[in-house]
């Protein structure tokens, strides 16, 4: 860290400041949190402990699920911890070490979605092909490439945070870590950072967009070519779960993001954070749980076996 830092804590000014609402946004916020952990853990859980969904899709679900819900605790219990302290306190490498595994994980996720959307593309308009293609080490190599380029990308953006100097205020318009808000504050120019924020996302986003548009362009392809409308539609609740994820999470971020500095409300990037920290998280495996069968009729046996284990 640069020698012109004199900064070692930051303070969270939060959500709100009205007393009033603390509790309500702390009940909220907790349910949210609770569904999220019950959500994608029970997710993970289902298809590990579920043969039949030992495939492909799944596992990149899972991998999904695993983000997601890292993705959440990285931010969600410091911010419900703090409804109750009077200075919402974070150190320099505290607010470093959050801002690191957000970014991580957050840059991971576009890359899932990619991967996600290459498997349908080769279930639906290869199916002759799918365990040949689709084997174990590819689904492995896919899942490791998606870190590998998320926690790069964080490593990059979270490094050059260290070049800035904080000598002013130390306090932090957000509930949580975040480069604008931390821009704000830097006696350092801080140009070469806003271009890399604007650039990095840019390019995970454009490289991941590109995967999934060509992948669908040929399934909407192949599905219209279908003769058997049963087969269209399966194929259409196939897809449909991970275009709705893909449509959730790239309509925030890019809006968080892609915007100009200039046009940057306070008010606006708050409540966009807390639908992709918090709300995303929460609602991905409800989209891939309800709309799918498997999962459902896996989630059955679960509950009927767990059930039937207390009455012994």
């Amino acid at each position: 860290m640069s020698s012109q830092n004199q900064t070692t804590e930051f303070i969270l000014l939060g959500l709100t400041n009205h007393p009033s609402a603390q509790i309500p946004l702390f009940l909220l916020f907790l349910v949210m949190y609770g569904t999220t952990l019950v959500c994608n853990g029970g997710m993970i859980a289902l298809i590990q402990l579920d043969p039949r969904l030992w495939t492909p899709m799944y596992l990149f679900i899972s991998h999904l699920s695993l983000v997601d819900l890292c993705y959440s605790t990285t931010v969600t219990p410091k911010m419900l911890v703090h409804f109750f302290e009077e200075r919402n306190v974070i150190t320099f490498n505290g607010c470093l070490t959050q801002l690191f595994f957000y970014t991580a994980l957050g840059g991971t996720e576009p890359f899932l979605l990619a991967a996600m959307g290459y498997d349908r593309y080769v279930a639906i308009c290869l199916p002759l092909r799918y365990t040949s293609i689709m084997t174990k080490n590819t689904c492995i190599l896919l899942a490791s490439a998606c870190y590998f380029w998320g926690f790069l990308n964080a490593s990059v953006n979270t490094g050059f945070i260290l070049r800035l100097s904080f000598c002013a205020s130390n306090e932090i318009q957000h509930f949580f870590c975040d480069y604008p808000p931390l821009f704000k504050l830097s006696c350092t120019e801080t140009h070469i950072n806003r271009v890399l924020l604007f650039v990095s996302p840019f390019m995970i986003g454009m490289f991941s967009t590109i995967v999934i548009i060509i992948s669908y362009a040929f399934i909407f392809n192949t599905i219209l070519r279908m003769r058997s409308r049963a087969g269209m539609r399966r194929a259409f609740s196939t897809c449909s779960s991970h275009f709705t994820a893909v449509t959730l999470f790239y309509g925030t971020v890019l809006f968080m993001y892609l915007r100009p500095s200039e046009s940057h409300s306070l008010e606006q990037d708050m409540v966009v954070s807390v639908i992709y920290t918090v709300v995303i998280a929460m609602i991905n495996p409800l989209i891939y749980s309800l709309r799918n069968q498997d999962v459902k009729e896996a989630a059955r046996l679960m509950v009927k076996k767990l059930f039937s284990l207390q009455y012994l």
